[in-house]
């Protein structure tokens, strides 16, 4: 199979070589680890197409790859599987300001991305906080911090290209603000996690980088208070941009990590985006004024863009901050989404389990669209089974509240035992979907539909 790799592709784009099948056998956030037989570093769509089609002829999976971020275990193989690396594709191919639209390669970075688009007065507004690849943030139709106001990936992908399990490279969507043409094909791709196709191109829905920004810390005296505030801004339909929960195990692990003071009390951080200051001011002063109405005891704002960026910086540090506080654990993350009704209990029913199980961790929420984290510092063996059990509660009482198994991570591997129950008989036509995409199974078996 290598042999054949580099007849059809060329040496320099195939490797078998240990370090690499290393690489390519693993994710940040699941246990287990499974090498692949080889790994081809695409440059090209007829790369990946040739690639499929000789995986298709002698029997192997096909996985593709990202930057590695994904984490319920999509990227580990669970038969003979060729990984698939579009991290050579990485080129920024049109940039289109008077259409607010970026034409980029599969394997470009969104901080790569918003690199070049700073001089534009543009941004990607996606943030899942990892310089992640734009095709897998849209293989998994990441999220994060600003889904808020700009939305997720499916939102902010106007059409993507993408070779299918025969070779056949087609486009889906058309690069426009809006369309009635045709069955929505491309979003049905978003978020497959590479089971429907792979894809190799993207048209970006861009915006404007906000003229005013305010950033602020809020304290309270509880997780559950905290998240009863972000219940009553978005309640009263202010424009925030982000509205991050962070708990105080996070807070407290990252002035250790980070070297920072901030008052180690569970906290939200609240964003505005404006074009005017007075805008901005009269939405931040009604804002203090709900939340100290909900209980918040402390204000801390963000007042000159290196103060914000450490902020944000803090938020995004935070699973890292947990790793250095407990090194040479097993680290469990995980997600779900509820009503947004539905989210402050559903965040003191997550702390009040955590304790109840003995384990050690934190919480993290992008509180403003219902959806949470929550990650374990558990030793191995039992601690960690206690860290599954603590994932598997939080998940079935999101499903009993009307929520989700997961609001942007992906099903992958971990989570495919919750499919049925939550989709029932669409998950059926979930299956067809698979078959007609890929009737030989080639595409990332035995991830997202469980056997």
């Amino acid at each position: 199979m290598v042999n054949r790799l580099i007849e059809t592709l060329t040496a320099d784009k195939v490797s078998a070589r240990p370090s690499d099948l290393e690489a390519h056998g693993r994710d940040e956030g699941y246990p287990e680890t499974a090498l692949p037989e080889a790994v081809v570093f695409a440059e090209s769509p007829e790369d990946v197409s040739r690639t499929l089609q000789l995986a298709r002829e002698l029997g192997y999976a096909v996985i593709p790859f990202g930057a590695g971020t994904s984490i319920e275990g999509a990227l580990v193989p669970v038969k003979p599987t060729i990984s698939l690396d579009l991290g050579r594709m990485n080129r920024i191919l049109e940039v289109r300001p008077g259409d607010f639209l970026a034409v980029v390669e599969a394997g470009v970075t969104r901080k790569q991305l918003n690199e070049r688009l700073r001089r534009e007065g543009l941004f990607f507004p996606v943030d899942p906080g990892a310089d992640a690849s734009l095709g897998g943030m849209a293989a998994t139709n990441a999220s994060g911090t600003t889904t808020v106001r700009y939305g997720g990936m499916r939102r902010n992908v106007l059409a993507l290209e993408a070779v299918m399990a025969s070779g056949e490279v087609v486009r889906f969507g058309r690069p426009v603000q809006k369309s009635s043409s045709g069955y929505d094909l491309k979003d049905l791709l978003i978020g497959s996690e590479g089971t429907l196709g792979v894809i190799t191109k993207l048209w970006l829905r861009l915006s404007p980088l906000p003229a005013e920004v305010h950033t602020v810390r809020v304290y309270f005296e509880n997780v559950g208070a905290a998240a009863e505030g972000a219940f009553a801004l978005m309640g009263a339909g202010l424009p925030v941009a982000r509205l991050e929960l962070v708990d105080e195990r996070a807070v407290a692990a990252v002035n250790r990590h980070l070297g920072r003071n901030y008052p180690e009390r569970p906290l939200l951080l609240v964003e505005f985006h404006s074009s005017t200051p007075e805008a901005v001011q009269a939405e931040s002063a009604f804002a203090e004024e709900l939340l100290r109405e909900a209980g918040a005891t402390g204000f801390d704002a963000a007042r000159t863009p290196e103060e914000r960026t450490a902020q944000w910086e803090a938020r995004h540090q935070a699973y890292w901050a947990l790793v250095h506080t407990f090194p040479g654990r097993h680290y469990m993350i995980t997600d779900t989404a509820v009503p947004l009704s539905e989210m402050p209990g559903m965040v003191r029913y997550a702390q009040e389990l955590m304790d109840e199980l003995g384990l050690e961790g934190n919480i993290l929420g992008h509180v403003g669209d219902g959806n949470f984290h929550t990650i374990v510092a558990a030793r191995p063996g039992d601690e960690y089974a206690r860290a599954e059990a603590f994932s598997a509660r939080l998940v079935e009482r999101a499903l009993e509240l009307g929520g989700t198994a997961t609001g942007e991570h992906g099903v992958g591997l971990r989570k495919r035992k919750y499919m049925a129950r939550e989709h029932g008989p669409a998950l059926g036509w979930m299956r067809r979907v698979k078959a007609a995409f890929d009737p030989e199974n080639v595409l990332n078996p035995g991830k997202v539909l469980p056997e």
